[in-house]
């Protein structure tokens, strides 16, 4: 119970690791920046996952989680076609938002992982997990706290989801592949990717206010009925 309580206290900080050390490879230049990011989404994605693994869940707990994670990655390649209109956020919102923010995380993670055997793998992965995971994990806490109940709350918050998604990618993008690294440039580069991270949130905003309802409802009832 102890180790369980230790972890616990420890996922807000685990979490912060990865923007945080964005923020000081930043300021400092560091010519190895890019990479400590991704060391550190590594780290973050692999204390989820022993987070998880901790509990013990039962198969009956875990069916959920890999249900919904396929669902997203599904979603994501359906919609392919259409730049960043993913219905991967609103899932894993949803996720953590009735499985608790540890489930919302492993969804969002999951789904990135699976579908990126369609799109492909590489050193962007890590970051997807842990940028899906990370919008999975906020939405399960914004549910305990009772800030998802309302429309519009729904709605700021599959907006809110896509622009930290885009941040986190930009933020690797920004410390692995632009030089020189100047408020100038980072502007610009975040600038430049500012209109598909609004597309991205727009769509979560109007993927959560499709299915927040009717899949809600469906995931209580199998929920109750299986314990």
């Amino acid at each position: 119970m102890m180790w369980q309580r230790i972890l616990k206290a420890s996922e807000p900080l685990v979490l912060a690791l990865v923007p945080l050390l964005m923020l000081w490879s930043a300021w400092t230049g560091s010519a190895i920046s890019g990479g400590l990011a991704l060391l550190a989404a590594a780290v973050a994605i692999l204390f989820m996952f022993a987070r998880i693994e901790a509990g013990k869940p039962a198969l009956r707990q875990m069916m959920p989680v890999a249900c919904l994670s396929a669902l997203a990655a599904a979603g994501r390649i359906l919609f392919a076609a259409v730049p960043d209109v993913k219905p991967v956020s609103a899932i894993a919102i949803l996720s953590g938002a009735l499985l608790g923010p540890e489930s919302g995380f492993a969804v969002g993670a999951f789904a990135a992982l699976l579908s990126n055997f369609f799109f492909g793998q590489g050193a962007w992965t890590p970051l997807q997990m842990y940028a899906w995971g990370l919008v999975g994990y906020l939405g399960g806490v914004l549910a305990r706290h009772g800030l998802l109940h309302s429309k519009w709350q729904l709605a700021v918050s599959g907006v809110l989801s896509g622009l930290l998604y885009g941040a986190i990618l930009n933020g690797w993008y920004v410390l692995g592949y632009v030089r020189p690294l100047v408020p100038e440039t980072v502007i610009a580069a975040f600038l430049a990717g500012l209109p598909l991270d609004l597309v991205h949130g727009l769509s979560t905003a109007g993927f959560l206010l499709l299915v927040w309802i009717p899949w809600g409802r469906s995931l209580r009832r199998a929920l109750a009925r299986y314990d």
